[in-house]
C-alpha cells in the first residue's frame, strides 16, 4: 500500500509537471473556486458571471473589456472528464425565461471551461496575434470546505469540540441526550449507530436552517451517492478513555477516519488543491436578519473556512515543486439588490470587519484579497418612498412566497461596522433597539440587449479582481 500511494504521488506530480509547463508556455489556464455556505448564491453567481463574459456589453470595470482587447469567449469541454459539467444552460434558462425562478442549489462539485481569445497589451499589442486564456470554474459547497479543519483531528479532538459547541443549542438538545446516554464500551450495535448519525443529521439541518454555519461533516448534509454509506454513519460522542476493539466507541472511530480518508482527503487532492484563484460567497445579510449569534457564526466560519486555504503567490517554479498556493480569495457578499444602493459601501465595511481575522491571515501569506457587495443578477428596482414626512430608500420586486409586487424598506444598516459585530462578539440575543429585515425577492422577467448579460451589480469588478490581471 506505501509503495501504491507513492506510485500514485509521482505520477500525479508527473502531471502536475507537465500540466504546468504548457499552461506556462503555451495556453493559460485560471482555475477559479467558487464557494460559499448554504443559500449564498453559488449557481446563479455562476451562470451571471458566464454569460456576462460570453456577452460583456455590462463589464465596463473589466479592464480587458474597456481595451477591446477580448476578441472572443466561448464554451469549451472542461479538462476533468470525471467531474460533472456546471449545467449553465438550463441554470441560465430558469433565470432569464418567459418564468424565471431561482435554480437548485449546489449539492456537489461540477466545473465548466470558458476560453477567451485576448489581444496582448503593452508593448506586445503591436507584435503578437490573439492568445488563447483557459477560465476553469470549479463550483462546490463551502460545507466541503469545513471539513478541511477535520484533517488535524482525533476522533476524541473533534467529538469534544463538537460537543461543546452545541451544548447550549436547542437544536442539539435531542441528540445531546442520545449521545450521552450512549454506551461507547459496550458492543458495536448498528441499528444504534444508525440512530446517533440520524440524530445529529438532523440536529446539522436545523442547525444550518437557523442560521448556524458551523455544520460538519458536510456530507451529512449533502451526503449524495454516499447516503446510508457507514462512512456518513458515524457521530460526536462523550469519549473520556481508549476504546477498546469491537465497542460502539472504536466503530465511530473507525468509520470517522474513514470520512478522512475516503471524502475529504480525495476533495482536498483532485479540487481544492488545484485551486488558484477564490471567491467565497456570504449571505451577510441572512445573517444580520437572523440575529448576532448568526452573524458570530459566520464570522467564526469564514476564518475556519480560510484556514484551508494556502494563501501566497504563484511563482511559476513554486508550481512546479511545491503545487499551487491560493493568489487572490474575494469575500462577497450577495444579495446587494435587497438593500438601497446608498447602503451598499456599509455592507461592504460590515464584509470586511466580518472577514478581517480571516483576511490578515492571508495578507500574512502575500495573498491578494478584497471585500465586496455584489449581486449576480438584480432582482429589483430602487426608489424612495415617502413615510411619516420622511423619505426612505426602497428596494421593489417580486416577493418570492407571495409572487406579489412590493416595495420594501429593510432597515439601515449601521455606518460602523462594530455596532454590529460587538454584540455578536458579547454573545447577544438580538440586535436592541434594531429590527433589520429583508424579504426574498424572485428573478425579475427580463429583455436582454444583444451583447448583454444579465443585470447585475459590481460582478464586473469582481471578475477585475479575480482574473483581470491575467487577461
Amino acid at each position: 500500500m506505501v509503495i501504491s500511494s507513492l506510485a500514485d504521488h509521482l505520477v500525479r506530480g508527473v502531471e502536475t509537471i507537465g500540466d504546468s509547463v504548457s499552461e506556462a508556455l503555451f495556453e493559460p489556464v485560471i482555475r477559479l473556486g467558487v464557494t460559499g455556505l448554504a443559500r449564498s448564491g453559488k449557481t446563479v453567481f455562476i451562470t451571471s458571471l458566464v454569460a456576462n463574459l460570453l456577452d460583456r456589453g455590462r463589464m465596463t470595470s473589466l479592464v480587458a473589456q474597456q481595451e477591446g482587447r477580448i476578441t472572443a469567449a466561448y464554451l469549451q469541454p472542461q479538462p476533468d472528464d470525471t467531474v460533472p459539467r456546471f449545467d449553465y444552460e438550463a441554470h441560465l434558462s430558469a433565470l432569464t425565461g418567459p418564468a424565471p425562478h431561482w435554480p437548485d442549489s449546489t449539492r456537489a462539485v461540477s466545473e465548466l471551461r470558458l476560453s477567451f481569445k485576448v489581444q496582448p497589451g503593452g508593448l506586445l499589442s503591436g507584435l503578437q496575434g490573439p492568445r488563447t486564456i483557459h477560465l476553469d470554474i470549479v463550483d462546490y459547497p463551502g460545507e466541503w470546505l469545513l471539513d478541511l479543519a477535520l484533517l488535524d483531528k482525533s476522533y476524541a479532538q473533534w467529538s469534544a469540540d463538537t460537543l461543546t459547541r452545541i451544548e447550549n443549542r436547542p437544536q442539539a438538545a435531542a441528540f445531546l441526550t442520545s449521545a450521552r446516554g450512549a454506551d461507547l464500551s459496550g458492543a458495536h450495535d448498528e441499528p444504534t449507530a444508525q440512530a446517533l448519525a440520524r440524530g445529529f443529521t438532523d440536529y446539522l439541518n436545523a442547525a444550518r436552517d437557523d442560521g448556524f454555519y458551523d455544520c460538519t461533516p458536510g456530507r451529512f448534509l449533502l451526503p449524495g451517492d454516499l447516503a446510508g454509506s457507514p462512512v456518513l454513519t458515524f457521530a460526536p460522542l462523550p469519549v473520556t478513555e481508549p476504546s477498546r476493539r469491537r465497542t460502539l466507541q472504536r466503530e465511530m472511530e473507525r468509520r470517522y477516519e474513514a470520512y478522512k480518508a475516503q471524502v475529504v482527503k480525495p476533495f482536498f487532492r483532485d479540487h481544492f488543491a488545484r485551486i488558484d484563484r477564490q471567491v467565497v460567497l456570504i449571505d451577510a445579510l441572512g445573517a444580520i436578519h437572523k440575529g448576532p449569534q448568526a452573524v458570530e457564526d459566520m464570522r467564526r466560519a469564514m476564518a475556519d473556512i480560510l484556514a484551508a486555504f494556502r494563501p501566497g503567490r504563484n511563482a511559476w517554479l513554486s508550481q512546479l515543486l511545491l503545487g499551487k498556493r491560493v493568489e487572490r480569495i474575494l469575500f462577497a457578499a450577495t444579495k446587494a439588490d435587497h438593500l438601497h444602493h446608498t447602503q451598499h459601501p456599509r455592507l461592504t465595511a460590515i464584509m470586511e470587519a466580518l472577514t478581517r481575522d480571516a483576511r490578515d491571515r492571508a495578507d500574512f501569506a502575500r495573498a491578494e484579497t478584497a471585500a465586496l457587495s455584489l449581486a449576480s443578477l438584480r432582482a429589483t428596482t430602487e426608489e424612495m418612498r415617502n413615510h411619516n414626512g420622511a423619505e426612505l430608500p426602497c428596494v421593489r420586486g417580486t416577493l418570492l412566497d407571495s409572487g406579489k409586487q412590493a416595495a420594501f424598506y429593510p432597515g439601515e444598516l449601521p455606518e460602523d461596522p462594530s455596532h454590529l459585530l460587538n454584540p455578536a462578539r458579547n454573545g447577544a440575543e438580538d440586535w436592541l433597539g434594531e429590527d433589520y429585515g429583508f424579504m426574498a425577492f424572485a428573478p425579475a422577467p427580463l429583455t436582454l440587449q444583444p451583447g448583454d448579460g444579465p443585470p447585475h451589480i459590481r460582478l464586473d469588478r469582481a471578475a477585475q479582481f479575480l482574473i483581470g490581471d491575467r487577461l
